[in-house]
């Protein structure tokens, strides 16, 4: 049986990334007003965090058409057999309902849709894993296998320097908000149940990231992490130089790089870090 595996625009997996694991991706996109691009094809990650700079509104973001995910799996139905296809998390947007729902429009390929309960390069984790997996030509019963167990041991906190997005483009409470505001904590945050909750409230940036590292050093002390990523929002020289803190203590632990693109980027604001990890 031959598998294909996809995910959306979301993890911000590197196309020459995807183009090497073979990885195929369907874009959610990010309007400004009248406008809408679909991130990583028509606009870059760059140009977004410069065109967010010049408008007084915040864009809105929004899922793939269902039409352009059955066009996706009626092309791969002529190569495949089966395709894994890894989401965003179903609690924050509606993508991976729409590959189940296109799952059952299309003929003559098989398709196995994981909610990630998360997003970002924790997101493309799950999707590198199928894609190595499916190049052994493991079954795709034995690649959901596979990621649901890794679900068991993935983390991902991140911190943002303004709740405001978040709040306003409803990926946070009201309350929680306004108590972040009011204060001026930093609050670190994660997902919970598919959704963006506090995991704790901390006073500046420099606590929340160090609250952060904290929990990954004591799992990388351990021999636990099999693979970590740094995520910045336009901040490229600080993911740098956690990684590069992260190397000099583990240098056996791998540590990538990645990013909050426009999508993810709407919501979480320029200066946002995250931190994401699984177990060995």
């Amino acid at each position: 049986m031959k598998v294909a595996v996809m995910t959306d625009s979301t993890a911000y997996i590197p196309k020459d990334m995807r183009d090497a694991y073979g990885i195929h991706m369907i874009p959610l996109s990010v309007n400004f007003g009248d406008e809408t691009y679909q991130e990583e094809i028509d606009i870059s990650t760059e140009e977004f965090y410069r065109k967010i700079k010049d408008v007084k509104e915040l864009p809105t973001t929004s899922q793939p058409a269902i039409g352009l995910i059955t066009e996706k799996l009626e092309e791969l139905s002529k190569e495949f057999d089966a395709v894994i296809s890894v989401h965003l998390s179903s609690g924050i947007s509606g993508t991976y309902q729409a590959v189940v729902s296109a799952g059952d429009m299309v003929d003559g390929i098989d398709v196995y849709a994981f909610d990630s309960e998360i997003s970002c390069m924790a997101q493309g984790f799950y999707a590198i894993e199928a894609a190595e997996m499916a190049k052994e030509n493991k079954s795709p019963e034995a690649i959901m296998n596979r990621l649901n167990e890794m679900k068991e041991t993935m983390h991902g906190f991140f911190m943002v320097d303004d709740l405001t997005n978040l709040h306003r483009g409803g990926r946070l409470n009201g309350a929680q908000a306004l108590v972040g505001s009011l204060l001026q904590v930093k609050p670190v945050l994660h997902f919970v149940d598919k959704i963006i909750v506090p995991f704790e409230k901390i006073r500046t940036r420099k606590k929340a990231l160090n609250r952060i590292l904290g929990m990954l050093e004591e799992d990388a002390k351990e021999d636990k992490v099999a693979k970590v990523v740094f995520v910045h929002a336009n901040d490229e020289q600080a993911a740098i130089d956690l990684k590069e803190d992260f190397n000099e203590k583990y240098p056996n632990t791998e540590a990538l790089i990645s990013y909050f693109g426009p999508v993810i980027g709407t919501h979480v604001g320029e200066g946002a870090i995250g931190v994401c990890w699984y177990y060995k």
